[in-house]
């Protein structure tokens, strides 16, 4: 099976060298503090960092505690699986799972597969897992989520509405918890996003190349810094991704305490009307993103200014009219917001 991806902090140097990766950098955050937010879309032309943006999320996220050497991460012993043959000891702090998506994976490989030999002839559910297993309470990163074979992109689906993953062959059936976020990118000449997939994002976010010399001339020193002296240049980076590790943990810590007083609801719920989103997934992650977005900060309460300073990245992407395409659409979100929210 693929590797767990490292903390690689070189992503992250770029992130803050441009305004339209401090969008990226915000929305990486915000998913970081709340997994349940369903994920990040990045969107935007080839060239633009969608690719390096993904790399680096696995520098920003604090460690869990699991049951070693589990497949699942297992957060204590009792939740780890019979077929996963372990003699759980007590969780450890471990890296946060991310897990990246091969471009042509295999159906087997994604949900995996049941040793069949075991299981036949030895009468036991002998289970070898598959990439939903090793991203159970984790990230699973899809670059080029628009070229997923239809079939993956339905079972993608299906997990995430149970939460979980069943393998079947004949009679013999093995399930097991597959949480995760997904955050994917998506490029113009990948295809139309399908609706129903679109929608499962918490946040999206469009990318652009920087249109200011400055930002470019930026990008391109901390680059040539990085060549000229990579033992020297990477500890820098390291520490600030260890700091903002640490206000994300603290944030994920104060989540539960954070309150949403009924005028915030009534917000939600009229900008959502406004704009048109289908259902009430729009609601529900503009108000999930102002949570975490108002404990970043360390606010004891969700208000306006929260919900103001996520709504184009939880609603942009649920406009009837793609908002990423059309300035249009994306001039129409910016009115309401400030009409609704002001």
């Amino acid at each position: 099976a693929p590797p767990l991806v490292g903390v690689d902090p070189r992503p992250n140097t770029y992130l803050t060298a441009t305004p339209s990766f401090l969008f990226v950098l915000k929305a990486m955050i915000l998913i970081a503090i709340d997994p349940g937010l369903g994920g990040v879309l990045l969107t935007g032309d080839r060239g633009t960092g969608k690719t390096t943006a993904l790399q680096g999320l696995a520098a920003l996220l604090p460690q869990i505690a699991a049951v070693p050497d589990c497949p699942l991460h297992s957060a204590t012993p009792a939740e780890v699986p019979d077929w996963a043959e372990l003699d759980p000891r007590p969780p450890e702090l471990t890296p946060t799972p991310v897990v990246h998506l091969p471009p042509q994976v295999t159906q087997t490989g994604l949900t995996g597969t049941l040793d069949l030999d075991r299981t036949l002839t030895g009468g036991e559910r002998a289970f070898l897992p598959g990439l939903l297993a090793q991203a159970n309470r984790g990230y699973l990163c899809i670059d080029g989520i628009g070229r997923l074979d239809s079939r993956i992109t339905d079972l993608l689906l299906a997990v995430d509405d149970r939460g979980a993953n069943v393998v079947t062959h004949g009679v013999s059936m093995v399930g097991h918890s597959a949480r995760f976020a997904m955050v994917a990118t998506c490029a113009p000449d990948d295809g139309v996003l399908r609706p129903d997939l679109r929608d499962r994002f918490g946040l999206s976010v469009m990318l652009a190349g920087p249109r200011d010399t400055d930002s470019r001339i930026e990008v391109i020193r901390r680059r040539q810094a990085h060549d000229a002296d990579e033992a020297g240049f990477l500890p820098r980076w390291q520490a600030e991704d260890a700091a903002l590790r640490e206000r994300i943990d603290a944030a994920r810590r104060a989540l539960p305490e954070l309150s949403a007083p009924e005028r915030i609801l009534r917000d939600c719920a009229e900008l959502c009307l406004a704009l048109g989103t289908i259902g009430l997934r729009g609601e529900l992650a503009l108000l999930r993103a102002a949570r975490a977005y108002a404990a970043w900060h360390n606010d004891t309460a969700i208000a306006r200014r929260h919900l103001r300073d996520v709504a184009a990245m939880a609603l942009g992407h649920r406009l009837h009219r793609d908002a990423a395409r059309d300035a249009e659409a994306g001039a129409h979100l910016a009115r309401l917001v400030t009409e609704f929210l002001d």
